[in-house]
């Protein structure tokens, strides 16, 4: 997966997302998309960046990717 289409499903999550729900939904696209972001050319920050939030969100994708290794997903609402 490129990471513009990366970029774009992190607006989407971060900017749809309930109130208050902001950052956890960054720390789920972490989890749910971390083998894509792994693969991808770029880093956590830049996509960040592409999607138009703060690159320092890059650190917050990053704990996501590693609670990926440990949890799954229940349902996404």
């Amino acid at each position: 997966m490129e990471a513009s289409e990366l970029a774009q499903i992190l607006k989407t999550m971060y900017f749809d997302s309930k109130d208050g729900e902001a950052v956890a939904m960054i720390h789920l696209f972490g989890i749910k998309y971390r083998d894509e972001i792994k693969s991808c050319d770029t880093s956590s920050a830049n996509i960040a960046k592409l999607a138009g939030v703060s690159e320092k969100y890059g650190t917050e994708i990053n704990k996501g990717c590693k609670l990926g290794k440990y949890v799954s997903i229940k349902s996404v609402v």
